[in-house]
């Protein structure tokens, strides 16, 4: 027997917004929504009445107020007479800076480490297998700190007290300085028709990328090769060092000089910058490494004993058989280990490095008074990066996904 279903010319009655199926799920989402946003109003309206009757008002003018404090380490410009959003802005730049180098480094890292750790080589695979697990079972708080005493303390002075300490000395043909006060590299320096260089070299890296996907194309097609890199290289180098000569040499370097007892000119990273970032960048390494080998192990051996059979070499089984198809089990997982590495930046604070915790989130916070703004906009901004290193990331990785005919 078939079962009967409620006629579909009854009236409606409120009452079977809960008693029929054909209602009863959306009628529940809504009521909990309802709930939700109530508890979420009330809990808005007792926090301003709990303000207001501390004297305090909800408002976010204190962004235009005068600082008043320096930031070592700043990407734009900055003095102590700016404001404090231009404080929390140099604050977010410094924390993406780390976030992106570190998440650069680590992956780099973390795909080396994987696949030396599945070596045949027991001595290889051993040291490998120390690395993740010496990195990743200890706190990362651990590592920023030891990473700062390594580069403040067995680095040289710019320049030894009455000959007593060792002295710092120029490397790399007089070009990069590595001091217990930071390292030294040379700036470029932009003089006209710069931009013209940078916007043709932009130009040739899409122009890179363009011809990997006609390549990929035409080999899913035809199946023929095409000499993709070292066209690539000459694209790259090309056109970009032709106009360079053409418009006279128009970047050129400052190099670091010593002045006094400290080195002037180039661009000073820091060792707060320099040990946050390594630290993270070697702890989240050790995970990526577990992901990497977890993704190649999740390949079927046969694949390999077959491409072995047709005298492929292992480097060219690995490049062009293991990775491609590990990569749709790697992606999704580095996810976390970049938010990891992004969310954890906060701990800069611990060797002295000015994030966005350290400017809205210490400073600024301190000095007005203004709590609940100041979480409120760094909770923001940390979510919006998480967010948007998720969406780049989930987009790559669909790029990867098996597409079916």
């Amino acid at each position: 027997m078939k079962a009967s279903s409620p006629p579909t010319d009854e009236k409606f009655k409120i009452g079977m917004l809960l008693s029929d199926t054909r209602y009863r799920g959306t009628s529940l989402q809504v009521i909990t929504f309802i709930i939700f946003v109530a508890v979420f109003f009330w809990l808005v309206d007792n926090t301003l009445k709990n303000l207001a009757l501390l004297g305090k008002d909800v408002s976010f003018n204190f962004l235009f107020l005068r600082a008043g404090y320096d930031i070592n380490q700043r990407l734009i410009p900055y003095s102590s007479d700016s404001t404090h959003g231009r404080a929390a802005v140099v604050g977010i730049l410094n924390t993406l800076l780390v976030a992106f180098v570190g998440c650069v480094i680590a992956t780099i890292l973390g795909l080396f480490v994987g696949i030396l750790r599945l070596s045949k080589n027991w001595l290889v695979a051993k040291l490998m297998s120390a690395y993740i697990e010496g990195f990743r079972n200890v706190p990362v708080l651990l590592w920023i700190v030891m990473v700062f005493a390594l580069l403040t303390e067995f680095t040289p002075a710019p320049k030894a007290f009455k000959g007593a300490d060792p002295q710092a000395t120029m490397l790399f043909f007089d070009s990069v300085a590595i001091t217990n006060r930071g390292t030294y590299f040379p700036a470029p320096i932009l003089n006209e028709g710069a931009y013209w260089v940078i916007f043709i070299f932009i130009l040739s890296v899409f122009a890179v990328i363009f011809l990997k996907r006609y390549a990929d194309k035409l080999k899913r097609e035809t199946g023929k090769d095409f000499p993709t890199f070292l066209v690539s290289i000459a694209i790259l180098i090309f056109p970009s060092t032709i106009l360079f000569f053409a418009l006279g040499s128009p970047i050129s370097l400052e190099y670091p000089y010593l002045k006094g007892f400290n080195f002037k000119d180039g661009i000073h990273l820091r060792n707060s910058f320099l040990a946050l970032t390594l630290a993270l960048a070697l702890y989240t390494s050790a995970f990526i490494a577990e992901i990497v080998r977890a993704g190649i192990m999740a390949i079927s051996k046969g694949q390999t004993e077959a491409a072995s059979s047709l005298g492929l070499r292992p480097n060219k089984i690995m490049n062009l058989i293991i990775l491609p198809q590990a990569l749709r089990i790697i992606v999704p997982p580095l996810i976390s280990n970049y938010l990891n590495l992004t969310k954890n930046s906060s701990l800069a604070i611990a060797v002295g490095y000015m994030d966005v915790r350290g400017t809205l989130g210490g400073i600024t916070l301190n000095q007005t008074g203004r709590e609940l703004e100041s979480m409120l906009l760094l909770m923001g901004f940390y979510l919006c990066v998480s967010l948007l290193i998720s969406s780049v990331i989930n987009y790559y990785n669909r790029s990867f996904q098996i597409v079916v005919r």
